[in-house]
């Protein structure tokens, strides 16, 4: 391992979209990231798909064989809030990167620039601006799949950085082992985890990723209630059997020990800024090193079609 900075400054970003409006959800992060900077954050973490918002409950008007007329045009409105990459907001995102000289992570639903196709991508910015790293989710989970398509490409992106690899897993992506592997492989010490999880087991999941990789785990989730969906969308009725939370957050960093570098916050917008110690990721590596000491290449294997 290359030899890291010793300390990283994170802003862990827990907010809510402006649901279904990619021009609000681009100037809030744009301020979110302004705020960070303020704080002289290094890395900056946002949610997934904050733009233009997770969709949680609604079923576009699917059923299994047959789908309808009202839940297309929900789904129409979702995709014309969906952003092309690169595009116009990606570049105004890269500016406010530039401006914050931070490495920026934010998830989008990301709208294909050649198909109608949406995927669940996270993206990565660099200080001077650039769009450095395009992760499309590799397969969305269960009614997810009626929205956004399989990643095609994307599969694995990292970013060297001062503090070393940094890279993303989006949501129940962490929970596919040979996912995790090969990002280990990589020598992972930031995981990026932008997701919408705010249940007890993800918080045991999250600690023990932290531990196996003996990495950073990034916790970035929303908070959003229900009062937050538009009201111009046609699956009322779908949105009123929501609970008035919907995502109560949860966003925490957990340290290559599996400890709890700040505990989980709930039920709230809020940015969550530690500075951490990147010499702990080496050192809690001399008893167990996933992909270096501790492997055994002769036995197990992973090939990656990247």
């Amino acid at each position: 391992m290359k030899d890291l900075n010793d300390k990283c400054k994170i802003a862990v970003i827990q907010a809510a979209p402006v649901m279904f409006d990619k021009e609000a959800c681009t100037e809030k992060t744009i301020d979110l990231i302004q705020k960070a900077a303020g704080e002289r954050a290094d890395v900056i973490v946002l949610p997934e798909l904050f733009i233009p918002g997770y969709p949680y409950g609604m079923s576009f008007g699917f059923t299994v064989g047959s789908r309808n007329a009202e839940g297309r045009k929900d789904w129409k409105m979702y995709y014309d809030n969906s952003i092309v990459v690169p595009g116009e907001e990606t570049e105004r995102i890269g500016r406010a990167a530039k401006e914050a000289n931070a490495y920026v992570s934010i998830g989008v639903s990301e709208r294909d620039a050649v198909t109608a196709t949406l995927y669940n991508t996270n993206l990565f910015f660099s200080p001077e601006g650039e769009l450095i790293a395009v992760h499309r989710k590799l397969k969305p989970t269960g009614s997810e799949r009626v929205v956004w398509g399989d990643a095609d490409k994307g599969y694995f992106p990292v970013v060297e950085t001062p503090w070393g690899v940094m890279g993303s897993l989006i949501c129940w992506e962490s929970y596919m082992p040979l996912a995790r592997v090969a990002l280990y492989q990589k020598g992972v010490t930031l995981y990026i985890s932008p997701n919408t999880n705010d249940n007890e087991e993800w918080q045991s999941t999250i600690r023990h990723i932290a531990i196996e990789g003996h990495c950073y785990f990034i916790n970035c989730d929303m908070y959003f209630t229900k009062a937050m969906y538009p009201d111009a969308l046609h699956c009322s009725d779908e949105i009123a059997k929501l609970p008035e939370k919907v995502c109560r957050g949860g966003s925490c960093i957990v340290d290559p020990y599996g400890h709890y570098e700040t505990e989980p916050v709930w039920d709230k917008e809020e940015i969550i800024y530690a500075e951490l110690d990147m010499q702990k990721v080496p050192m809690s590596r001399m008893e167990f090193d996933a992909c270096g000491h501790y492997a055994r290449p002769d036995v197990l294997e992973l090939k990656v079609h990247e």
